[in-house]
């Protein structure tokens, strides 16, 4: 797969990242907010940050997604499932912008993301690398049925200081 499939939900539309979309996700890796996500980010970094995001469906069938509203096409975050590199295991994550937090988007699109990883990756599960204090994304990998997982390798270079794990069990059997 080459491009991020277009899935949608009830209320929001997961979609390939466009080149309008570089923009708004600087400005959210450049600030304070992304410090969770061990940011802030250059301008160059960011753009670094969203091609591979992109990329990672040429080189691995899986990625990162846009997501807007489908009443109004407004792009309000990112829903990706990855693994770069130094990841272990297939990771979904999220990050949203200040606008689209306490609604729920969040977590419909999560669910739409995780219904297609069950469908088309088939994985026994995903994991979610959490900042330990970054509460509102453990609140929500709790939300979707995850639950912490000590036992479960970092990502390269990370402790447990600067990283939990939530596992996401799909039920399926993983493809061999």
């Amino acid at each position: 797969m080459s491009s991020a499939p277009t899935i949608a939900s009830d209320r929001l539309i997961l979609r390939p990242h466009k080149i309008t979309d570089f923009e708004p996700f600087y400005s959210l890796l450049a600030s304070d907010r992304a410090a969770f996500m061990d940011g802030p980010y250059s301008r160059k970094q960011s753009w670094y940050w969203l091609a591979s995001e992109v990329g990672s469906w040429s080189l691995k069938g899986f990625g990162s997604w846009g997501v807007v509203l489908r009443e109004n096409a407004t792009l309000i975050g990112q829903i990706g499932i990855n693994q770069p590199e130094h990841f272990p295991e297939i990771e979904i994550g999220w990050m949203f912008f200040i606008n689209a937090e306490g609604k729920g988007f969040a977590a419909e699109a999560a669910q739409t993301a995780l219904h297609w990883a069950r469908n088309i990756l088939k994985p026994a599960s995903l994991v979610s690398y959490i900042h330990p204090q970054n509460r509102r994304s453990i609140a929500l990998a709790s939300r979707l049925g995850a639950t912490h997982d000590p036992a479960a390798e970092l990502p390269e270079g990370q402790t447990p200081s600067d990283t939990i794990v939530y596992r996401h069990s799909l039920g399926v059997t993983p493809c061999s």
